[in-house]
């Protein structure tokens, strides 16, 4: 299994890079926010967001994690993943502020955000695409982070190639195309980080 790990130093990049070598497009656009801005944001999503934890169904068993979640839309969506359906919050003004912001840096709009809470490096994701039904289908996803830095990893469907980098806070990664179906992703757990990680992922749900 061939193993990349990118490093990424910039600040916002005036174009942004994909990491991708092939079937699929990940444009990593840098940190588009100074840190006192991200520094504001994670405190305030921290805050006036309605966390809950995450739940799903697997093998007919229902699990609750200790990462917390959210689901924002400018519409009551319902949306589906580890068997799991949730409905959606209206936004918030700050999520409104920083999708006006995403939308203006990549070029694509987006009617929803789900939101991650990870208290600490022990917290991660395990290896998934985001290929459910209610997505817009080759849509693009906007991933925005706040808080502690925290290595992002992509995985080959088939060559099982990985490549990794680290997302710092203020930083957006934005996946689209052909991506889903032939990439898996993942947040690597990690004793090296003790701060807490918000993580807002920017969608298009078909009504």
């Amino acid at each position: 299994m061939d193993f990349v790990e990118i490093a990424l130093f910039e600040q916002a990049l005036a174009v942004p890079i994909n990491i991708l070598p092939q079937d699929g497009e990940v444009n990593y656009h840098g940190e588009i926010m100074l840190l006192t801005e991200s520094d504001f944001y994670f405190n305030a999503l921290l805050t006036e967001i309605n966390w809950r934890c995450d739940q799903a169904v697997i093998f007919g068993k229902h699990i609750e994690t200790k990462r917390k979640v959210a689901w924002y839309a400018e519409q009551p969506f319902s949306y589906t993943y580890s068997n799991i359906t949730k409905c959606a919050l209206p936004w918030t003004e700050n999520l409104k502020i920083l999708k006006a912001i995403v939308e203006q840096k990549t070029g694509e709009t987006y009617n929803s955000c789900l939101l991650n809470l990870y208290h600490n490096g022990s917290e991660g994701m395990a290896w998934h695409s985001d290929g459910e039904k209610d997505l817009k289908k080759n849509g693009a996803i906007a991933s925005l982070s706040f808080g502690a830095i925290r290595k992002f990893a992509f995985k080959h469907k088939s060559t099982k190639k990985v490549i990794s980098l680290e997302l710092k806070a203020g930083s957006l990664l934005v996946m689209k195309g052909e991506t889903q179906q032939h990439w898996l992703h993942r947040l690597p757990p990690t004793k090296k980080v003790q701060d807490a990680r918000i993580n807002l992922t920017f969608r298009t749900i078909n009504p």
